[in-house]
């Protein structure tokens, strides 16, 4: 069983999302697993951590974490990006593409539970950052970007139980 441990607003600053872009079409097994098992066994997280700097460091608290990116709206297809928050400006590395966020706040929430149970609770944490006066918000273009972020060391080292820590994050007021 997951639980929702914490919920918090944390401000960012501008930055730059780089990573791939997945559909539908991608999902194996429902999912986006095997395309996470790709990034791995291809080191393609090495480059994107080669480009954090010290600034970036100083500015943005979560900069050593993995992000799946999602972007919904009602009547386009669902998009599923894997990649990180860079500095804003980054120049883009061969074979990667990128989105540019302005500086804008989160509603974080903390699931603490084991795997796969906490993947997809995207909807829950939605409606506990609204129960607790969250205002989620959309796009220019009226769409929904919010992502799972991976954190070390809360998802990477498991506590007594087996558990980890996976933030879900949605754009706010």
């Amino acid at each position: 069983m997951y639980e929702i441990v914490k919920t918090y607003k944390q401000a960012i600053p501008a930055m730059r999302f780089i990573g791939n872009r997945y559909g539908n079409k991608d999902r194996v097994n429902g999912g986006f697993g095997a395309k996470w098992e790709e990034w791995f066994a291809a080191e393609r997280f090495n480059k994107l951590e080669s480009l954090v700097t010290d600034e970036f460091m100083n500015i943005y608290e979560d900069f050593n974490t993995n992000v799946g990116l999602m972007r919904w709206k009602e009547g386009e297809e669902f998009e599923y990006w894997i990649g990180m928050f860079l500095p804003e400006g980054t120049v883009v590395p061969e074979g990667y593409e990128y989105i540019d966020f302005s500086d804008s706040n989160l509603g974080v929430c903390w699931l603490h539970g084991t795997e796969p149970e906490i993947y997809g609770k995207e909807e829950q944490c939605a409606e506990k950052l609204s129960e607790e006066g969250f205002e989620i918000v959309t796009d220019e273009k009226g769409a929904w970007w919010f992502f799972e972020r991976y954190g070390c060391p809360r998802f990477t080292k498991p506590d007594e139980s087996g558990k980890v820590i996976l933030d879900i994050c949605h754009f706010v007021k």
